[in-house]
């Protein structure tokens, strides 16, 4: 028997000052996509980014409830791109902080590493993982 249902992700979620100008961000300087958006003004219930290759970030603004343990800042991620070249330059272009710049690592990834502007570590490279 064949399963046809999707498989397992993990989808990185986090919380933000200006949910609205990180997703901007997000998009503009990285290649996010923005898929969905619920929210009031400038407060962001749930967003959802998709990666192009697969997979994604869920965000949304900070809240009161005490509902998020995550402070906006301290979220990290590795993402895998086959370009880490022309999306170093994307994000360089669009003002990155460029926290680690573009270079050959010695288990031969290609990688780079910026902060967003709430101040959450991106890193980018081609590395995928070692098979199971």
């Amino acid at each position: 028997m064949t399963d046809n249902s999707p498989s397992p992700q993990v989808w990185p979620t986090l919380r933000a000052r200006d949910a609205r100008g990180l997703i901007r961000f997000l998009v503009d300087a990285f290649g996010f996509e923005e898929t969905v958006v619920y929210g009031d003004g400038e407060r962001v219930d749930h967003a959802q980014l998709s990666w192009p290759p697969g997979g994604g970030v869920m965000l949304g603004s900070v809240r009161d409830d005490g509902g998020w343990p995550v402070p906006p800042g301290s979220f990290g991620a590795y993402v895998v791109t086959d370009d880490p070249d022309g999306l170093f330059a994307r994000a360089t272009a669009a003002g990155a902080e460029i926290i680690a710049p573009l270079h050959d690592t010695d288990y031969g990834s290609r990688d780079f590493a910026a902060r967003d502007p709430e101040g959450n570590r991106w890193s980018f490279g081609t590395y995928r993982g070692e098979p199971r």
